[in-house]
């Protein structure tokens, strides 16, 4: 006869069993709910991506081919470099695809240990790279048999000199030649097309000649090694150079979008520009011969010399944190060569609103069919320095309110700067336009055509 207390621990048991059955079956309904819920949204990217703007996108990534002899899968998290979307859609660029190289870090990476290796004005080659990293599925394809053209990430400007805190860039030939001796014994991308397909960056004083001093960047020339490839280069002339005698896109040097953001913000929003025409940098009273050659072809001196106590001009000779603080106050903003035609204060005075007075004779400007310079900027001749005064004159009378209102546009700011991830018209956006003219290079499109 069963006990009223065996009831009760029969009917305790038979609980128990029942709750552990309801507890399984809803942490097994929770799981199948979370899985469809979470394929359902990378099926159908969020309405903030895709109906909005048309050129982004926010794909599924798509597994590599086992025929790939050179499988590089590009590691983000180990160079550094979060993993960031938005992308951009291939078909803006003629459908694109670039694959991006994973060398050792001793090529890329290892420069980081230093920060300013990321914010000086050659670290353009390092921005690029990252913002070709952070275009996961479209334009940057992990494929590289359906590439049409192969980005070598060789970092050369981030050598600084212990004595003047320079980039020294003496490494450079040596470092680029070990890259490729690295690729192209294994893989069959160099060798194929001798190199015609791959993209290499140069971003100091003299491009692709490798050196900072004219005469001897123009003796060495372009490296054999790099003669049939593109070389994205801050360097350009309108006349023939050496240092240009390789397929190149000119690109401008960096200045920080985070730099300016801070500086745009601390400017209060009614100021007048107070200064009328501006220039902080080096000066030399005595200009020295070095090598038959002098510094800015002594422009600045002359500047300096002829300028120097006029009142309509703020010029500086000395360092000062706060430098584009001043441009955001100026009118007019000198840029003169120094040892190199560009400058950085191109950038700087575009993004913050200051009207360029350019003065280097020859300069090819980066991305024309996007900036269109001669609507805002200036150019001076070198052999019109001393008229600089009367002609800035000029223009404060006539046009000057129309190339400030050209300038305000922000398009024309946003292709000048590298932006990581990359953003519809700047700066990486416009070399991939470039590039994407340039696909007759491209092994994939020609094999395309004879099928």
């Amino acid at each position: 006869m069963i006990t009223q207390k065996q009831r009760r621990t029969e009917k305790s048991l038979c609980f128990k069993h029942y709750y552990k059955w309801i507890l399984c079956f809803s942490l097994t309904l929770y799981f199948v709910a979370s899985f469809f819920v979470d394929h359902d949204q990378e099926d159908h990217p969020s309405s903030s991506l895709s109906p909005s703007n048309p050129l982004i996108t926010n794909p599924k990534p798509k597994p590599l081919p086992s025929r790939a002899m050179f499988e590089s899968k590009i590691h983000d998290q180990r160079h550094g470099f979060p993993l960031q979307r938005p992308n951009i859609r291939t078909d803006v660029f003629n459908n694109l695809k670039i694959y991006v190289y994973d060398l050792p870090s001793k090529f890329n990476k290892d420069w980081l240990a230093n920060e300013r290796c990321s914010n000086h004005l050659f670290a353009a080659e390092v921005a690029l790279h990252k913002a070709l990293l952070s275009l996961r599925g479209d334009v940057r394809t992990e494929d590289p048999y359906e590439a049409d053209f192969f980005f070598v990430p060789v970092y050369v400007s981030c050598n600084f000199s212990t004595v003047n805190g320079f980039p020294a860039i003496g490494q450079a030939r040596s470092l680029i030649n070990e890259a490729i001796d690295l690729v192209s014994p294994q893989h069959p991308f160099w060798n194929r097309t001798s190199g015609s397909d791959h993209v290499f960056t140069a971003t100091h004083d003299f491009g692709s000649c490798f050196h900072t001093m004219e005469d001897r960047a123009i003796a060495d020339g372009v490296p054999r090694m790099l003669r049939n490839s593109i070389v994205l280069q801050t360097f350009g002339v309108t006349y023939k150079h050496p240092c240009q005698e390789v397929e190149n896109v000119v690109i401008p040097p960096y200045i920080s979008p985070e730099g300016l953001r801070k500086t745009q913000k601390n400017i209060p929003a009614a100021k007048e520009r107070d200064i009328r025409v501006f220039f902080r940098g080096k000066m030399e009273i005595h200009p020295k011969n070095i090598s038959g050659r002098f510094y800015s072809k002594r422009i600045r001196t002359e500047i300096w010399r002829s300028y120097g106590g006029d009142r309509r001009f703020y010029l500086q000779r000395q360092r000062f944190a706060g430098y584009q603080s001043e441009i955001a106050r100026s009118v007019f903003c000198l840029c003169p060569l120094g040892w190199a035609p560009w400058s950085p204060r191109l950038v700087e005075s575009v993004a913050l609103g200051c009207v360029p007075v350019i003065i280097a004779d020859g300069i090819r400007l980066p991305f024309p069919s996007a900036v269109r310079w001669p609507d805002i900027s200036l150019t001076v001749a070198e052999r019109d320095v001393g008229r600089l005064g009367d002609i800035l004159k000029h223009v404060a009378a006539t046009n000057l309110s129309d190339i400030q209102k050209n300038l305000e546009d922000p398009s024309v700011r946003r292709a000048l700067l590298f932006n990581v991830p990359p953003r519809e018209g700047d700066a990486t956006w416009q070399v991939l336009e470039a590039l994407s003219k340039k696909l007759n290079r491209s092994v994939r499109r020609k094999s395309n055509d004879v099928l």
